[in-house]
């Protein structure tokens, strides 16, 4: 094969976790001829139109983008094998590939996974990975196929979930681990060895849904506190004290019993059917996320008061 560095590559990427992967190729050196995003969506109190983190980025280093609305479209694959493009890489793009897409770059398409395959396949792996209690996750570097995130796994790394962790921090930190491994994978291509996936262990990240987010203060305190951290920083896990919504951003496990949702103390330690939580970070509506502390300067939730979840 010819030098790495001589790769022809596409990268298809939309979120702010795909942003690393795109950088890491372009600082590493190699040669990414285009960039395919989604196309820009409206977002914000003005809901104009924004392209996404990658398309931004992309623009600023010099790379043409391509934003179809489906790579579905027999001209849009066209173009895409026009390129005579050796691999392309694929961080959290949002469209399914085709067969023929698949086939279009000579070492097809490498997807990277933000979790231990075959473990949380699917569109929410960090977040199931922290409501599961899961002890660690990682990245996988996995050949891309036409089943959804079925492909044989290449190159893994694994890391273990903090105590405290929320899918904010974690996310984070599987997004520069995964730019490191797509480089590495790149670095090695032609010395892989795919390593199927085994049929036993699989589980699906279902996308989050909002009915998710209520606490139910009855259930245990390691189930009340993997949810706040799960669904930190959205959609937000939340409660209610004289009928505000409240999000609660953070959380750790601490000793304390009484009634479900009672407030055992003013740094905000309540109560769950077993164990308590302190909730350590807190949002109101409209308002911005705030530490205890701060959050308590104007609250001044006491103990005794009953936080609800209906």
């Amino acid at each position: 094969m010819t030098n790495k560095k001589d790769l022809r590559i596409v990268f298809m990427g939309t979120p702010d976790f795909a942003v690393p992967s795109l950088s890491e190729l372009l600082a590493s050196g190699y040669n990414v001829v285009r960039v395919y995003t989604q196309p820009p969506r409206r977002a914000g109190r003005g809901k104009l139109l924004t392209k996404s983190p990658v398309h931004q980025f992309a623009e600023i280093m010099g790379i043409p983008v391509e934003t179809p609305e489906s790579f579905r479209k027999p001209s849009v694959i066209d173009d895409l094998e026009a390129l005579n493009v050796d691999v392309a890489c694929v961080v959290a793009y949002g469209q399914i590939l085709p067969q023929r897409a698949l086939d279009a770059p000579t070492f097809g398409c490498l997807n990277l996974h933000a979790s231990l395959l075959p473990r949380w396949r699917g569109a929410a792996p960090v977040q199931r990975a922290i409501m599961a209690g899961d002890a660690e996750t990682g990245v996988c570097i996995m050949q891309m196929e036409a089943g959804l995130d079925t492909g044989p796994v290449l190159l893994r790394k694994t890391t273990p979930i903090g105590a405290e962790e929320t899918t904010a921090q974690l996310h984070d930190r599987l997004s520069q681990m995964g730019a490191g491994a797509i480089v590495e994978a790149l670095g090695c291509l032609d010395q892989l060895t795919p390593a199927l996936q085994p049929d036993e262990g699989v589980t699906y990240a279902a996308k989050i849904d909002k009915a998710e987010a209520r606490i139910d203060w009855s259930k245990p305190a390691v189930e009340v506190d993997r949810l706040i951290r799960g669904l930190s920083p959205f959609p937000g896990a939340w409660f209610e004290l004289d009928g505000v919504r409240i999000k609660a951003l953070g959380s750790r496990l601490a000793n304390g019993s009484g009634t479900a949702g009672e407030v055992l103390g003013s740094d905000l330690r309540v109560a769950c059917g077993a164990g308590a939580v302190v909730l350590t970070r807190l949002q109101r509506a409209g308002k911005a996320a705030q530490d205890t502390q701060v959050f308590q300067q104007g609250a001044q939730i006491g103990a005794g008061q009953r936080l609800t979840g209906e």
